[in-house]
């Protein structure tokens, strides 16, 4: 196997990891409406755990995209 496909094939093994970001974070924010929705009162209190799970989901799919980056160019 040539490296450069070696290197192609692994980057697109890597990117599967952004499908568990995009799952986590459509869980994350349909729970966060559901639960204002049903408890409007208790906005306060979720608002800001919600945008916390959201920081360091996308936190996660950044560092996959860095090791992505660095499979592709660096290797």
């Amino acid at each position: 196997m040539d490296v450069q496909a070696a290197k192609m094939i692994g980057a697109g093994i890597a990117t599967l990891g952004m499908m568990g970001v995009g799952l986590g974070l459509g869980k994350i924010f349909s729970q966060l409406i559901e639960s204002i929705g049903r408890n409007p009162s208790a906005k306060g209190e979720l608002l800001p755990v919600g945008l916390l799970g959201f920081a360091l989901t996308e936190s996660i799919a950044l560092l996959i995209f860095v090791v992505v980056m660095l499979l592709l160019f660096v290797v």
